[in-house]
């Protein structure tokens, strides 16, 4: 019978430690072919919800899935149903919104590590909501901070994410008056909003800071401007097919142009050692995060795997 797990189950189970490793482990199944992602796809309810939906295999783990969500002026909803590669059996169906928040962090994390500079000490992040957490969290693991410098439009929210914070990484969080603030003279900047327009300016990175611009995910969105885009010398991308759809970032950025589209890297290549991260110091480099459903998939199987082993969620007759 199939297990559900909650979101109690999955908190219990999931580190963020635990997710950057699964969720790189996504990207080395991604560069040597045991596992495909499909882009997500999205259908507009009545009124002003929408359904998202986006798959995923994973033959070196044994899984096949999706996650599916709805998003209303109710609140949003995350399942991932996870089925068997070999027989078809449904497994689990996992509650998935603290999973899609610390997978999104983590996939920050791992770019990080793989682009960012050996020596960055100093993060600027914008945004102070629920995922900005995860991501400052991520980022504290890939590198070792000294000191972060974090913006949200909130000022009561900023002080409080910078308080949390700090006592959760161990490093000193400082609330910011402005994006600008946050940003100048940053190692690393990363952007967590639901911005339509530009939070982070190309003009205020310094020479070879390193980017995460994982908040937004619709076309008609852009957290960052083209002149970001511009002065970055190495642009990877969780999925370079899925950027085309929806990463506003980017195609407000390029438009039609084709070339610099074909300049994009794929993360999963630079994670395998197939493309390099950067090359020198002084690079401006970028990720362009959307959350692909792989990195859902992998780390949901590990999810089920270690909830199988503890006794933990529920089993619930389907299909008998």
């Amino acid at each position: 019978m199939p297990l559900l797990l909650t979101e109690a189950d999955v908190q219990a189970i999931l580190t963020m430690k635990l997710a950057i490793e699964l969720v790189e482990e996504s990207f080395r199944r991604l560069a040597d072919g045991t596992a495909v992602s499909h882009p997500r796809r999205r259908l507009r309810l009545t009124g002003k919800g929408l359904l998202h939906y986006m798959a995923a295999s994973d033959s070196a783990g044994g899984y096949l899935g999706l996650k599916i969500y709805t998003v209303s002026p109710s609140g949003a909803r995350f399942l991932v149903p996870l089925f068997s590669g070999e027989s078809g059996e449904l497994l689990a169906l996992i509650e998935a919104n603290y999973l899609g928040q610390m997978r999104t962090g983590a996939a920050s994390g791992v770019a990080t590590r793989v682009m960012a500079r050996a020596d960055a000490r100093t993060l600027g992040i914008v945004g102070t909501g629920l995922q900005a957490r995860t991501q400052l969290e991520a980022v504290a693991l890939a590198r070792n901070l000294n000191q972060v410098r974090a913006f949200g439009r909130n000022p009561e929210r900023r002080e409080k994410f910078a308080k949390d914070m700090t006592v959760r990484i161990g490093v000193p969080v400082t609330a910011v008056g402005s994006a600008e603030e946050a940003v100048r003279g940053a190692d690393i900047v990363t952007t967590m909003t639901s911005s339509v327009k530009p939070v982070l300016l190309g003009k205020w990175l310094e020479r070879g800071a390193h980017v995460n611009a994982a908040g937004v995910n619709f076309a008609e969105k852009a957290e960052i401007d083209a002149e970001a885009v511009r002065r970055a010398d190495v642009i990877a991308a969780d999925s370079v097919e899925q950027s085309k759809m929806e990463a506003g970032d980017l195609i407000q950025a390029f438009g039609e142009d084709a070339q610099r589209w074909a300049a994009v890297r794929e993360l999963s290549d630079i994670v395998s050692g197939k493309a390099a991260g950067r090359s020198s110091r002084d690079q401006i480099t970028l990720f362009k995060s959307n959350g692909i459903a792989i990195e859902d998939i992998v780390v949901a199987g590990r999810i089920y795997e270690l909830a199988r082993e503890r006794g933990m969620g529920r089993e619930v007759p389907m299909f008998q």
